[in-house]
């Protein structure tokens, strides 16, 4: 029988009170299958391809490839998120206190997300995650 006891430490002795714990179906959590490495290198080469694509129509002097190359004004052309991840972004932009290049970090992650995913929008998802992987005690962002 499993026990659920706690500690009495207001006196000067200690004493433990058990008690049955209450009796009840077991539970099992079940783990989603990773996904293999195969797997992640063909969303990669994919979302490389699209990336490839989105910017093949620049001039010749922007030679960008991929969202890591593309410049803040750029990526306000092509990752604008939908209105809901717009919303999201600016309220955080306000309450983190985002400088320009932090906004833009996070515009060019969620666009990222969004072509491993094959999402021709940027969603409030991407954003959502993209926000997630920020460091929230970083002294330049303040």
């Amino acid at each position: 029988m499993r026990a659920s006891c706690s500690t009495d430490s207001t006196s000067t002795h200690s004493s433990t009170a058990c008690a049955p714990a209450p009796r009840g179906p077991i539970t099992t959590v079940s783990i989603p299958a990773a996904e293999s490495s195969a797997a992640v290198a063909g969303r990669v080469r994919a979302a490389r391809a699209r990336q490839a694509k989105r910017y093949a129509g620049l001039p010749g002097e922007r030679r960008i490839r991929i969202n890591a190359e593309a410049d803040g004004a750029l990526l306000d052309e092509v990752a604008t998120p939908e209105p809901a991840g717009r919303a999201l972004l600016a309220r955080a932009a306000e309450r983190l206190r985002l400088s320009a290049r932090g906004y833009h970090r996070v515009l060019r992650v969620a666009r990222t997300l969004a072509d491993l995913e094959g999402a021709p929008i940027v969603a409030r998802r991407h954003v959502a995650e993209a926000l997630s992987y920020r460091r929230m005690n970083t002294p330049s962002e303040r």
